[in-house]
């Protein structure tokens, strides 16, 4: 087995894992809500990117910005859809109602799309990249630099500045923020929006890598949940700790044992240490 070239995998694979979950990360600190369409919402950017790239002969460059735009037009009408729940913090309804809107999404994408596997085609695969034994495509060096960039980004956000504090007001007591004249309505459509904008962005870098389907979207919401939770709710810092940490796994797991199995397995370290730790790596909240 080569060491590095599994290392590079496991830092790549878990850097594709956070950025997918970097939206998820905010919605559940904030609005402490659990969308278990988020892996549809994947989905649905991947093909829109590949929709946009062969119905409207765009290069991969400019679809990227389509399918984030898509994205985020389509959390912003889940916000819309689910404001009064929201606001209620109903959050058993709200679980049913997302994961009804992800098998709705999926349905949608079979009838538009197939169900015939498809290849999101990006120039940057081409390009390769040899650092001794240890092989690489600009394309993962995209992903890495972009989920770095957008972790540093939320981070200065929710750290800094008035939109950072509302945020934080609202993931602690939306009603008494509210109260105090804050718009909480706004800052959910932010949220919602930002969430849907993100994974789609995520979809554009990381799909390239592997085939599309419109049934993927499970995997990528299974993964995502052990990310966010195994990072602490809501914790920036935690979910890309946590990212890299499931990626590590799954690189080296997959190459001594099967990737078939790797799922299963990281949910038999996750289960002991969410039983000895429940607030995963970092303590709840919308918070840096």
């Amino acid at each position: 087995m080569n060491v590095a070239q599994q290392l590079a995998n496991g830092l790549i694979m878990g850097h594709a894992y956070a950025l997918t979950a970097i939206g998820w990360t905010l919605l559940l600190g904030a609005a402490r809500l659990v969308n278990f369409g988020h892996g549809q919402m994947y989905m649905l950017g991947a093909f829109v990117a590949w929709w946009a790239m062969r119905a409207l002969d765009l290069p991969y460059w400019a679809a990227i910005p389509v399918a984030v735009l898509a994205g985020g037009v389509l959390g912003a009408i889940m916000q819309r859809a689910m404001l009064r729940l929201t606001l209620q913090q109903n959050l058993v309804s709200l679980m049913i109602v997302t994961l009804g809107f992800g098998q709705i999404v999926e349905g949608a994408a079979g009838l538009a799309f197939g169900a015939k596997p498809q290849t999101l085609a990006s120039p940057l695969n081409a390009i390769t990249l040899h650092w001794g034994p240890v092989l690489l495509t600009a394309q993962d060096l995209l992903v890495v630099v972009a989920t770095i960039a957008m972790f540093l980004l939320l981070h200065f956000v929710l750290g800094r500045g008035l939109v950072g504090s509302w945020v934080r007001m609202v993931a602690e007591d939306p009603r008494l923020t509210q109260l105090a004249g804050v718009n909480v309505a706004g800052i959910y459509l932010g949220i919602f929006a930002f969430e849907g904008a993100a994974v789609a962005l995520a979809a554009t870098l990381v799909a390239p890598r592997t085939p599309i389907i419109t049934s993927m979207g499970f995997d990528e919401v299974i993964m995502t949940f052990v990310v966010v939770v195994l990072g602490g709710i809501g914790s920036v810092a935690g979910s890309y700790v946590a990212g890299l940490g499931l990626g590590l796994f799954s690189a080296f797991f997959g190459a001594l044992v099967a990737p078939a199995y790797t799922t299963a397995a990281a949910f038999l370290i996750v289960i002991p240490i969410m039983v000895l730790r429940p607030g995963g790596l970092a303590a709840g909240g919308a918070r840096r």
